[in-house]
């Protein structure tokens, strides 16, 4: 990397701290391939809760955070409240995944699921500066 950008490995291992420690580098991940990992059904879901109060609203964040098979959560603006990407080894998987955080959850009013059939572009780069 030090090479690409035209610094000494010393000054880019510095750089590279100091972008960790301002918190604009977030985390450094492997993102796996969720098929080969036997979770190839992915899930966009749109959630709607039928009360937005800071408390239920918490209490469904920190649900979502926790859940292994979430693997994108936001908050949103729109139609619904949330959007999740989530990953299941099946249709049951999910089925199951639905019950426990939907179903059994009395403030989520509704979701709706598109599940996706090929995966177009992923990923977490973020484009820098003007272009």
């Amino acid at each position: 990397m030090a090479q690409q950008v035209g610094l000494s490995p010393d000054a880019c291992r510095k750089r590279m701290a100091r972008l960790r420690s301002s918190g604009i580098i977030k985390a450094e991940i492997a993102v796996l391939d969720p098929a080969r990992v036997g979770r190839g059904l992915i899930l966009v879901v749109e959630v709607n809760l039928q009360n937005e109060r800071k408390a239920d609203l918490d209490r469904f964040k920190a649900a979502m955070q926790t859940a292994p098979e979430v693997m994108q959560c936001y908050y949103v603006t729109g139609n619904a409240d949330f959007i999740l990407i989530v990953s299941a080894y099946d249709m049951a998987d999910f089925e199951a995944f639905t019950r426990h955080h939907f179903f059994a959850e009395d403030n989520v009013l509704r979701f709706r699921t598109s599940a996706v059939m090929d995966s177009v572009k992923t990923g977490f780069a973020v484009p820098v500066g003007k272009g």
